[in-house]
């Protein structure tokens, strides 16, 4: 039997222990603040990253891992075949630099967009890995993380309209406007697009958590087996109150609370939550 390396990237925000469990492959995207560059979770922590976010007047930017990176995994990891499984590329251009690198190794590569990304492509990644252990083979791997894609439902809710507006999805008259009616808007993954769009808006932080947790239900299909993740921005206490919400609506199959990583986390700013589930 062939050994297939699965291959994801940071934006995937899968906490560290569990991508090591089943055997997940990480390639960290780049975060800058100015000229100074850092791998996103390797030479920068989310919790820093939230804190420099905080005090640092300029707003920071991300890029993709580039090809050259890509071709030095292929070319580590031991793997017949190697299969990545990358944030949407309307996102970014990480399956663009994945793609390119492929023609560099002489084995072959599968690069598979997810149109998703946080935990939304997390819980494709880990999909993939089921049917890896159960010796399936590639085109069941990508078969198995298309169809969690299908049924993914990802809803982000900002704490604030700042870093919406620092980097440029808002304007400033949205963002006073929307500031003085204490409007938080809820965002959308969409994952046959493979783009964040608007959801709703809904006046004041608690009442927009509630209808997080109501649309996410909403979206899911709590008569089979669900899996949710609550994704936050630095705010722990408050995806733990989160994930209580959701469980008292109903009982989901299982339920894991990650960090949101610096990619989304730049647009999104401290106290973001998000919701990615899916039901099969």
């Amino acid at each position: 039997m062939s050994k297939v390396a699965i291959i994801t990237d940071s934006t995937a925000d899968l906490p560290a222990t569990l991508a090591a469990e089943r055997g997940i492959i990480v390639i960290p995207l780049y975060v800058m603040f100015g000229q100074e560059q850092y791998r996103a979770g390797v030479d920068m922590s989310n919790e820093a990253f939230y804190e420099r976010l905080a005090r640092d007047a300029r707003h920071p930017s991300s890029s993709q891992p580039t090809p050259a990176d890509f071709v030095s995994l292929y070319r580590e990891v031991e793997a017949d075949h190697i299969l990545v499984i990358a944030i949407s590329e309307r996102l970014s251009g990480t399956m663009a630099s994945a793609t390119a690198a492929a023609a560099s190794v002489n084995r072959p590569v599968t690069v598979f967009d997810s149109r998703s990304v946080s935990m939304g492509l997390g819980w494709q990644a880990l999909a993939a890995a089921d049917v890896r252990d159960q010796g399936g083979s590639v085109d069941e791997m990508v078969a198995a993380a298309d169809a969690v894609r299908r049924s993914t439902s990802i809803l982000f809710c900002p704490a604030t309209l700042e870093y919406l507006h620092r980097g440029g999805r808002i304007g400033a008259a949205a963002k006073l406007l929307g500031s003085a009616l204490q409007l938080k808007p809820i965002l959308l993954v969409d994952t046959e697009a493979g783009t964040i769009d608007s959801f709703e808006k809904i006046r004041t932080r608690s009442r927009s958590l509630q209808r997080l947790c109501d649309a996410s239900w909403q979206r899911l299909d709590p008569q089979r087996t669900t899996r949710l993740a609550v994704i936050h921005g630095h705010c722990q206490e408050d995806a733990e109150q989160v994930a209580d919400m959701l469980k008292a609506i109903h009982h989901p199959s299982e339920l894991l609370i990650t960090e949101l990583g610096p990619v989304v986390g730049t647009h999104g700013g401290p106290g973001i939550i998000g919701v990615a589930g899916y039901s099969l």
